[in-house]
């Protein structure tokens, strides 16, 4: 699966008494699927995953995938602290034709001196191991790997990683150059053959499904003739189904940088995608970097990340800064869910003004 581009992170939309909202999940991905995204993550970290039922993640996961445009690779995120709960969910997604399952490391092995450390203790280190290759090995979904600060997966163990035939790539919330430079250099001999459109875009499962079960309507025979003798003689035949035309192309191990303030830094050093949350907000601005980097436009790149820095440093300190800021903007925030916190008066009025030049 092809990871080139911008990818949006969704909001979970609740209702003010915290239940799910799954009429205006509905609109914002309808909305969202008209804009320039190659891609949509479905319950990342900025769509509150953690605070979710699994019943719920199931319902979330299901109406996002029938309200997306069916060009848009989709990834759920589904982490887990066991391998079995996470396998469950990936079966969800795969019924619902999500290209890639996003994953993170599990809580349980994440204490203060292994998020510090890039040589967590032996055991850890292969636990933590064990569990990625292990959703890997059994998942019907391929998988992207998810690293925060907070549970960041050390450069080594995501070097060992990257072979995995079924890790697709990384998807990284701190995303330093360095890092991924250092990630790359050692990945170095990893190539593998993608499917593509002829443009070059990413060919989902959906998209396959709707060219193979596009209904063929039939010509009828009295259309064809103005009189009833060439009627008489004329055969109702359906046209041909749709073909999807597609090459393939080589990538290697496929990074996607989400930490907003440095997405140009991330693009130059290799990262082939984006994913901020503050995208979810305001999708076209953070499209304005990918697309001005990849018009070898530095210059407009740097004049468009510029932007996007206080603002997305503001919205994405909480859930709740994040959701009003897509009010703003015309998709539906909402409340977060507790114990998440809506904005204080004065945090409203910092994100309104900072909102202003980022009108969609």
């Amino acid at each position: 699966m092809l990871l080139e581009g911008l990818h949006i992170p969704m909001t979970t939309p609740f209702h003010p008494d915290g239940r799910l909202n799954l009429p205006k999940l509905a609109a914002n991905i309808v909305r969202t699927s008209k804009s320039h995204a190659a891609g949509l993550v479905v319950l990342g970290p900025s769509g509150e995953p953690a605070l979710l039922a699994d019943d719920e993640t199931r319902e979330v996961l299901r109406i996002a995938a029938e309200s997306a445009a069916p060009e848009k690779v989709l990834l759920a995120g589904i982490s887990r602290s066991s391998v079995r709960a996470t396998l469950a969910l990936a079966e969800c997604a795969a019924e619902l034709h999500y290209d890639a399952i996003l994953i993170g490391s599990p809580s349980i092995f994440y204490d203060e001196n292994f998020a510090s450390s890039d040589q967590p203790g032996t055991a850890s280190r292969r636990e933590l191991l064990l569990y990625f290759q292990t959703v890997a090995d059994r998942s019907p979904l391929p998988v992207v790997l998810f690293s925060s600060r907070a549970r960041r997966i050390p450069i080594d163990a995501l070097v060992e990683l990257a072979v995995h035939p079924r890790i697709l790539g990384l998807l990284d919330a701190e995303a330093s150059p360095a890092g991924i430079e250092s990630i790359l250099h050692r990945a170095a001999s990893i190539k593998r053959e993608v499917t593509v459109t002829q443009l070059f875009a990413a060919v989902t499962a959906r998209m396959k499904i709707a060219a193979s079960s596009a209904p063929a309507a039939l010509v009828s025979a009295d259309s064809l003739a103005s009189d009833r003798a060439a009627s008489a003689n004329a055969v109702a035949e359906a046209p041909p189904t749709p073909q999807l035309r597609t090459r393939t192309k080589s990538v290697r191990f496929q990074i996607i940088s989400a930490h907003a303030p440095r997405l140009l830094d991330a693009l130059n050093a290799g990262a082939v995608g984006i994913a901020p949350a503050f995208a979810a907000a305001a999708p076209q601005a953070c499209y304005e970097v990918f697309a001005a980097w990849k018009d070898d436009d530095q210059p407009l790149a740097e004049e468009k990340q510029s932007r996007l820095c206080a603002a997305a440093l503001l919205t994405e300190e909480s859930p709740g800064g994040l959701k009003f800021a897509c009010d703003l903007n015309g998709y539906f925030g909402g409340l977060p869910r507790l114990p998440h916190l809506p904005p204080t008066g004065d945090q409203r009025t910092a994100i309104e003004h900072i909102m202003k030049p980022l009108r969609n």
